[in-house]
């Protein structure tokens, strides 16, 4: 059985690789027409997860793209102590 892990919540997903596909492809649709009602944003990085199960591209794209976030989130974390330590 495939599972999403996203955070410390794991969802399951189904077990038709087919049916996995589809439901990735339609979250990133839903996601790009976000600006409607009921659909918003947040589809497109719940479809691109799901499809990083299916597609080694878009797993390497995803991991690069969660390398680069904490890279930045850890050079702000270190400016940000720098400027503290300045100040005082």
């Amino acid at each position: 059985m495939t599972r999403l892990r996203i955070g410390n919540r794991t969802f399951r997903l189904p077990q038709s690789r087919s049916l996995r596909i589809a439901l990735g492809i339609a979250l990133l649709i839903g996601g790009i027409l976000g600006f409607l009602p009921v659909l918003g944003f947040w589809m497109i990085p719940l479809g691109v997860m799901i499809l990083s199960n299916e597609f080694h591209l878009i797993r390497r794209l995803r991991r690069r793209a969660v390398v680069k976030w904490a890279r930045h989130r850890q050079a702000r974390a270190a400016r940000r102590k720098f400027d503290d330590d300045y100040l005082d």
